[in-house]
This record gives structure tokens, sequence and C-alpha cells, in this order.
């Protein structure tokens, strides 16, 4: 297997809450020694690119922002493509905020206003924020950063984009018009735009069965599950990876066998 460029999901793979999973700066550190493209792709949509970076450098990460994508980027870049100059009404957190406001999106507090909805993480969330949001939703636009229902924290799970942006589906009984973070066609192309080689020479590690395997199935790359954030072996799901590892520790060493198991 000869890989050129590696994809790496953040939480629940290179870190839990605040800290770095053991073994993960060192591995990153030793990809970059071997020559290879390495980007960062994450569903938490609550800091920019450049905020993710520092964050990871204060971890120990030898990582720059533009080694990092999220899905709070990926969303401020669609809106403000596909809905230039419109009302959006954001159901989400100030860090979204501010990068949708860095785009130039307006941004609307009254839910009449609105021809665009954006829903997200709010870990602030209440039955008003939700009303509100379902108000604005009335001929407006839907659109989700990402699907993941819940994020690895320290101790246990807790809920994420997923389950805001199920709550708002729920109460107006229809899906999102667009979804942004993996597995998404989005999400998929900007990795093919953003790294080096394509296909089985990209590998993307993550934690997640539904969101990064998913992601890196449809778009024909080599995946790799990690059990160090929310998916067990016990867990099964329509895809498979090709590749279970303990943790991301343990990719180098993936990378030395010249032949699958």
């Amino acid at each position: 297997m000869t890989v050129r460029s590696v994809v790496l999901d953040v939480d629940g793979t290179l870190v839990r809450g605040d800290e770095p999973i053991p073994g993960a700066v060192e591995a990153v550190d030793r990809l970059r020694e071997r020559g290879l493209d390495v980007l960062l792709l994450s569903n938490n949509p609550t800091r920019s690119p450049a905020d993710y970076a520092d964050w990871l450098a204060d971890l120990g990460f030898a990582v720059a922002p533009d080694d990092v994508l999220t899905s709070g980027a990926l969303t401020a870049d669609y809106v403000a493509t596909e809905y230039p100059d419109c009302g959006t009404y954001l159901l989400g957190e100030p860090g979204l905020r501010e990068m949708l406001a860095a785009r130039g999106i307006p941004l609307v507090t009254d839910p009449e206003a609105a021809d665009v909805v954006v829903a997200s993480i709010d870990r602030e969330f209440t039955y008003g924020r939700l009303r509100n949001a379902l108000w604005a939703l009335d001929g407006a636009a839907f659109v989700a950063t990402d699907p993941d229902r819940t994020i690895p924290a320290p101790d246990r799970p807790v809920p994420g984009s997923g389950a805001i942006v199920a709550a708002l589906a729920e109460a107006a009984d229809r899906d999102p018009d667009a979804m942004l973070g993996k597995p998404a066609a989005t999400a998929a192309e900007a990795v093919e735009s953003r790294v080096a080689g394509e296909g089985e020479a990209v590998l993307m590690v993550g934690d997640r069965l539904d969101t990064d395997v998913l992601l890196g199935d449809r778009a024909g790359l080599t995946t790799a599950l990690v059990l160090s954030g929310v998916t067990t072996r016990a867990d099964s799901s329509e895809v498979a990876p090709d590749f279970v590892l303990d943790s991301v520790a343990d990719v180098v060493d993936l990378l030395d066998r010249k032949t699958r198991p």
C-alpha cells in the first residue's frame, strides 16, 4: 500500500476533550517526517481552522491553519456561495457565527427575516431557541453543519450537532437541504482538492463508521477505524473499514505493512 496523504479526524482520533490521545502527537510528527501530506478534517464547527490550529499547537501538535478543515468552515463557504446576501439565522455557537460573518454573510436574529437557517451544535440550546429556528425555517433553506449525534469527551460522549439538527428536523418535519461535514460529498471534494494523491493513495483515519469511514468508502479512499473514540469492535455498519486500529499511534506501523492482513 503506497500512501501519499493521511486525513485525520480530530475528536476521538487525536484528542479526547482537551487532552491528546496517547501517542497522537508523536504519530503526526512521524507522518510528517515521512514526507506525507497531512490534513486534519473535523466535524467540530465551533472553531475556525486558525483557532483549531492554535489550540492543537498548544497541545503539542505540529499543525498550521492550512492543515485544518472543519465543518464550520465548509458551511460558511457553502452559504456564502449558494446564498449570497441572504439573511441567515443561526442555531449554533459564537465560533460558527464568527466564521459566517467573516464570509460576509448577513446574520439575522429575527426569524421572520431569515432566508437560510444554519443548524449546528449549541451548548446553550433551549426550547426558545428551537422554537425560533422552527419559525425561521418557514420558507427558508435548511443547512446543517454535520450529522455527528455525539462527540467523544473525557468521561463519556456528549451531544453533538446531529442531535440539534435532528430536533429541528423533527419539529419542522423536513430534512436539511444540505449537510456539509463528513460524510457529505462537499467534505470529500474538499479533501480531494487539498491533499496529494487520490483514491487508495489517501488514508482516512477516524473513530466513526458513519462519518469518517463512510466518507472514505464513498470517495474510494483507504480507511482506518481507530477505537479511541465512539466506536467499539462490537459496533456494526453498512460500511467496513479497511483496517481497525487501537489508536492513531498505530498508523505508522500500518503504513509499514507491505500487504493488508
